[in-house]
């Protein structure tokens, strides 16, 4: 496959730049791979395609306010620093872009309007830095100060500004382990009532952990796929989680469920050598998923629609079989669904 492969042309009137309101109500297309039949349902029917003794796992990842703005010492030049991730909470280490980067250099502080301090340390990439919080309190104070003037990282291409609703707009439900530079944006759909009749049905419901970095959503610039390189990011595996799910794989009338492309890229990257799901408390992966890729764990898989050369449509595709996902996203157009982050759900059995 080649990143050609992996373009289309969308409506830009079809980019939610909301979520639907209230949330579930979004609508849901269902793909049957066994019969290459597709159907057109809302998102409150995903209740009917759960069994008891099914598994659905989900990405219990939280999104910070990543996008801060400061000022450089002296010259007052004003600065976007986007927090990537923490190196060491100890030393208050972060991983972070900054823009304009011409500007920042080695040694440089940057002041932020409630008092927080940053120096630059380090130089990675032409717009990479790693910044040292200059800041005496502990990790949870520091994390407040960072959310008192951080804003939510909403993707660009949804074109508006932030808004004060986006913290739990861009938020799913399940949100626990602070981490996460984007949100997990097949979890968006869920609500509690949603969740409580599949479990009432007898489907557990279980947690991972892929904290979302903005290597998912960096361009791919070859055309071959081979020479792709994902960023690393951390995730983790808990154990129950891997009972529940070895369980199910074990049982032909089970089916194990993905919330979403991150949670595919979680447990393909936690086998053992039997092909089972392996728990860690705590690991990295760059696993880049393109067709042909042969799924081990995941058997259904929930999603969004996605931006055309992406990584995530490519793991869909790999998923779902090219041709269909080609024939489901030029359905969707047709049928005015509404795409990316805020957009609409489907759901591939």
């Amino acid at each position: 496959m080649k990143l050609s492969h992996f373009t289309y042309e969308y409506p830009p009137k079809l980019v939610a730049k909301y979520p639907a309101e209230p949330r579930g109500s979004s609508r849901l297309m269902v793909l049957d791979r066994a019969n290459q039949t597709i159907e057109h349902k809302t998102f409150a029917d995903i209740t009917d395609y759960f069994k008891p003794g099914d598994v659905l796992i989900v990405n219990d990842t939280k999104v910070f306010p990543a996008r801060l703005y400061g000022n450089k010492e002296k010259t007052g030049a004003r600065i976007e620093v986007f927090l990537l991730r923490e190196l060491n909470a100890e030393s208050r280490l972060w991983d972070v872009i900054v823009d304009p980067a011409r500007k920042i250099r080695i040694g440089n502080k940057l002041y932020f309007e409630n008092g927080l301090v940053a120096e630059v340390i380090d130089n990675t990439t032409s717009r990479g830095r790693t910044i040292r919080f200059v800041f005496d309190g502990s990790n949870e104070e520091l994390y407040d100060k960072i959310d008192e003037i951080g804003q939510t990282p909403i993707p660009p291409y949804i074109k508006r500004k932030v808004e004060p609703e986006d913290r739990e707009r861009y938020q799913t439900m399940f949100a626990e382990r602070r981490g996460a530079v984007a949100a997990p944006t097949a979890g968006l759909h869920f609500t509690d009532d949603v969740v409580k009749k599949i479990q009432d049905i007898g489907t557990h419901l279980t947690t991972v952990t892929l904290h979302v970095g903005l290597g998912t959503f960096r361009p791919v610039e070859v055309e071959d796929l081979t020479k792709h390189r994902m960023d690393s990011e951390y995730f983790r595996i808990p154990a129950d989680t891997a009972d529940l799910v070895n369980d199910a794989l074990k049982d032909p009338d089970r089916h194990v469920t993905a919330v979403g492309t991150t949670v595919v890229r979680a447990v393909e990257s936690s086998l053992s050598a039997a092909n089972l799901l392996k728990g860690n408390e705590g690991s990295w992966t760059d696993k880049f998923i393109y067709p042909q890729y042969e799924f081990r764990i995941v058997e259904r898989l929930i999603t969004n629609f996605h931006m055309p050369k992406s990584t995530l449509l490519m793991l869909v595709s790999a998923f779902g079989g090219y041709d269909f996902i080609r024939e489901a996203y030029e359905e969707a157009m047709k049928e005015k669904y509404r795409m990316f982050s805020f957009g609409d759900a489907m759901m591939i059995i």
